[in-house]
């Protein structure tokens, strides 16, 4: 009997790792530690943030879904935390990770992030949200795949890149800030970093000597699956690669139909997918180029980002004049005929296998409209403010959805105006009351003369109309009803408006803001407050364990817990565990057998 315990056990031990391992993961697991670091991006020394010691930070990378857990450090000298840009985050705006939302991770804590990317796929990015950081860096990517029942629009790749592009200033975030809080301009940046990095040196007069740069390596005649986010200050940026098109396969989640573009616009906080073949000769190697749009390029020449795209067969280094960008400096028309190109591809499946064009929101009724007007900055209560409909937005010291919680009154007003005020401007903690399961129509007014992109936590929006010019009710018009893009940051042209529709039905507390940094800190933003009377688990998750707290609530706050941060991350990584326990348990067996 004794010569058949081992194999029998053995066998039983097979069975189960098997079983354990054709079962699926639900989540993914990740450790930040988020600090300073000396990095030298446009050849000047200067205090740049990274996480875990790298610069940009890790590409989160997982399925839609699936959990998502970070357990972040914070290493700083200063309160600090994360967004997910474009990450719905349903039914959890406690972990939406802005100040309006959550109070601030301390210098020195550990806290973790869990939520789950239900129902998503596509291309978006993660960045501070505090105290201007992200112009110090603290950003990386974020890709949600399609699961595998669920086809994509187009051939698999041969290979998956991002690229991270924003311009760049080599004073740091507590610099720019000062110059902000002293009622000055932050002037130009000093260049575009691509993937952190400064310029290829394309152009000895302007490009100095020792500058890393990104080169990103191919194989001829393969297809690749490029990711590009702008990430940075306040700038729009026109990307390109040298000899090759770019064919446009989703933005920020949503399949587009596929078209070729030689070059994209890229505002702040957007994202997009293009499939790019290496069909060239590679008689050398060629330029990705993101430079500034809509400046004076005789004074701007500096602020150009460079990378290199080198085949595996290349003979030389890339020589030679960049290719140009579009010559419309002083002529914005361009640029929107081709944002209004980007459509909807609605014949394609997102994350469910039901078309995009199965939600037909051309004939949801609207329930709400709200015009929101920006200008440029201007003096409110005696300080250099941006506004929104005439209110300057401040941040409260208790978050909105931690004073609703525990029911502090005073904390806000939801009284935002549904059309600008006609008084002189104000600041204040002003919300929007949006109807739980309604339909938003927003109008963004553009009264200022610079580029700003617009941006919503927690969902997609529709964008459905753009154009030169205030808005009217006749402007409805022109609206696309079928396959305008459902995204989360839409441009909104100086001197013009766009137009965007909402199915409000994620509950929670959700930042409505311009990605532009300088606006944003200078007041440009609110907050849409959604709803359902009926308080569950299906609408709204409960209060996370490790909340954080804070202004009226802070003596709540206890001592910092590591146990609790532990567990929480170990909630997200128990398949993990289980899988090594059973791989002890069996080699034990094994070995005493």
């Amino acid at each position: 009997m004794a010569s058949f315990a081992f194999p029998t056990v053995y066998l039983v031990c097979i069975s189960l790792l098997v079983g354990f391992c054709s079962a699926e993961d639900p989540s993914v697991n990740y450790e930040f530690v988020v600090s300073y670091i000396t990095a030298s991006p446009l050849g000047v020394p200067q205090q740049v943030i990274a996480i875990n010691g790298h610069f940009p930070g890790p590409v989160i990378n997982t399925t839609t879904n699936n959990y998502v857990v970070v357990n972040v450090r914070n290493k700083l000298d200063e309160d600090f935390l994360f967004t997910w840009a474009g990450i719905q985050q349903r039914r959890s705006s406690w972990q939406d990770g802005v100040p309006g939302t959550n109070c601030p991770i301390p210098p020195k804590w550990n806290w973790t992030y869990n939520f789950q990317v239900k129902d998503q796929v596509g291309s978006f990015f993660y960045f501070p949200s505090l105290n201007f950081q992200r112009a110090s860096g603290g950003y990386g990517g974020f890709i949600i795949n399609n699961r595998n029942i669920i086809p994509i629009p187009f051939a698999t790749p041969d290979g998956d890149i991002t690229l991270m592009i924003g311009d760049w200033y080599t004073r740091n975030h507590t610099a720019l800030r000062r110059t902000l809080n002293g009622g000055k301009d932050l002037g130009m940046p000093d260049g575009v970093l691509i993937n952190g990095k400064g310029p290829y040196q394309y152009n000895t007069t302007l490009v100095p000597d020792g500058i890393d740069y990104e080169t990103i390596n191919v194989h001829p005649g393969k297809t690749y699956r490029i990711r590009v986010s702008n990430v940075g200050v306040s700038t729009s940026l026109n990307f390109r690669i040298q000899n090759h098109n770019l064919l446009l396969a989703e933005a920020e989640g949503s399949y587009t139909v596929q078209q070729n573009y030689t070059s994209l616009d890229i505002h702040v906080g957007q994202s997009y997918s293009f499939l790019v073949t290496m069909d060239q000769n590679a008689s050398s190697d060629y330029y990705i180029v993101a430079s500034a749009r809509f400046v004076n390029e005789s004074i701007w020449q500096r602020v150009t980002g460079v990378a290199i795209l080198r085949y595996s067969n290349s003979k030389g280094k890339a020589s030679g004049p960049l290719p140009d960008p579009p010559n419309d400096q002083f002529d914005k028309t361009f640029s929107m005929n081709q944002a209004r190109s980007i459509r909807w591809n609605v014949s394609a499946s997102g994350a469910r296998p039901n078309p995009q064009g199965s939600f037909r929101y051309g004939s949801i009724n609207v329930t709400e409209v709200y015009v929101l007007k920006n200008k440029a900055p201007e003096m409110v209560d005696g300080k250099r403010r941006t506004t929104l409909s005439g209110i300057s937005f401040l941040n409260p010291r208790t978050p909105i959805r931690l004073a609703d919680q525990y029911k502090v009154k005073g904390v806000y007003k939801v009284d935002f105006p549904t059309r600008p005020l006609t008084g002189p401007p104000q600041m204040a903690t002003s919300i929007i009351n949006g109807t739980y399961r309604g339909f938003m129509e927003v109008i963004l007014q553009n009264n200022d003369t610079k580029m700003q992109s617009y941006h919503m936590n927690g969902y997609a929006f529709f964008v459905v109309g753009m154009d030169f010019g205030d808005w009217t009710e006749n402007s409805r018009g022109t609206y696309n009803k079928w396959d305008g893009i459902a995204r989360a940051t839409t441009q909104v042209f100086p001197g013009a408006w766009t137009a965007i529709l909402i199915s409000l039905d994620n509950v929670g507390v959700w930042n409505l803001r311009t990605e532009n940094l300088d606006t944003w800190y200078l007041g440009q933003e609110t907050y849409v407050k959604v709803v359902n009377s009926e308080v569950n688990n299906k609408t709204e998750l409960p209060m996370p364990d490790n909340a954080l707290f804070c202004g009226a609530l802070s003596k709540y706050q206890k001592p910092e817990d590591i146990s609790l941060a532990i567990s929480i991350t170990l909630r997200g990584k128990g398949s993990k565990l289980l899988f090594t326990l059973l791989m002890t348990i069996c080699a034990f067996i094994s070995i005493s057998s």
